[in-house]
């Protein structure tokens, strides 16, 4: 490991079925924050566990069953990580700064002290059920466009939005932008960026995630927020609102976190701030998959990426 960390969390799209299973078979550290889980989560259609190891991936893949699952194998792996290093903390492993895509932004602030496991778990157990209800209100969805930037992406946006709702969701890397909204929105913005030389792909999530139709579900993470013990985070956390640092305010961080259900992620400046804030930590990617590597890849080759997905 290099002198000094910099830990990426992964969001919603990297859970598989298997994920984390590997973690938990070579780690007593892993172990312990899935069973941990297991008995906090009581109210899933199967333990995170089972649902995590075996699946089956229509489970898996719900919105109110992935979240809590990669926010559990995030850290997991974190735990098993710090094990191996012979570290008790992120502090002793010299982590000098952690980013996470949506979802992961929670595992970045637990990672840095900002509040417990527990009360994590349960804030983005609440926030998935919460987000898969807005989504199932009405018919919304998410389109990716290939090879857009911010301009562009907005241009098609104003063009298709007409009667409905459709708005720049996540800035991920340069030329991959999602667009979040109405369906039939999503629909003409397909057919609008094909007529600019532009690629597009639906994305197979349950809603419009990042837009206004995630409001009702603000709503619901604000009470839940409100409640929660909220410390000043030991090391810096980046977020995906202003691509900045959380600022150290227990209440700074609350509204950043409700505003980040209908505002855009701004993964791509989350990276490039990260690269020119931190010269010479290395990046690593928890478990599970490799999304942000490879986002990385496409924002700047010069930031490599170490994945940990399974034990090295």
């Amino acid at each position: 490991m290099a002198d000094s960390l910099v830990i990426l969390c992964p969001g919603q799209g990297a859970q598989s079925v298997g994920m984390g299973k590997a973690w938990f078979d070579a780690s007593a550290e892993a172990r312990a924050a899935f069973e941990a889980a297991d008995s906090i989560l009581t109210d899933l259609p199967a333990p995170l566990t089972t649902l995590c190891f075996e699946g089956p991936a229509e489970t898996l893949n719900r919105t109110d069953v992935s979240q809590p699952a990669i926010y559990c194998a995030s850290v997991a792996c974190w735990r098993a990580m710090l094990a191996e290093m012979g570290a008790g903390s992120a502090g002793e492993a010299n982590v000098v700064g952690s980013a996470g895509l949506s979802l992961g932004e929670y595992t970045a602030l637990h990672l840095a002290g900002a509040f417990s496991f527990e009360d994590g778990l349960r804030l983005v157990a609440l926030r998935g059920r919460a987000m898969q209800e807005a989504a199932e209100a009405g018919p919304s969805s998410m389109t990716a466009l290939i090879g857009a930037d911010e301009a562009q992406a907005t241009e098609v946006c104003d063009e298709a939005r007409g009667d409905g709702v459709l708005v720049c969701a996540n800035f991920n890397a340069p030329g991959q932008v999602v667009l979040s909204g109405s369906t039939d929105a999503c629909e003409r913005a397909e057919s609008i960026a094909e007529g600019k030389g532009l690629r597009s792909a639906r994305l197979p999530v349950a809603g419009a995630f990042h837009s206004p139709f995630m409001a009702p579900a603000a709503d619901r993470l604000r009470e839940a927020l409100a409640s929660t013990d909220i410390r000043s985070p030991a090391f810096g956390v980046y977020s995906n609102v202003t691509a900045g640092l959380h600022e150290s305010d227990p209440d700074s961080i609350r509204g950043r976190l409700v505003e980040q259900l209908t505002s855009p992620v701004r993964w791509a400046d989350c990276v490039l701030a990260m690269i020119s804030n931190l010269p010479g930590a290395e990046p690593n990617e928890l478990a599970p998959g490799k999304t942000l590597a490879g986002l990385a890849r496409r924002t700047d080759r010069s930031w490599k990426v170490k994945t940990h997905d399974t034990p090295s």
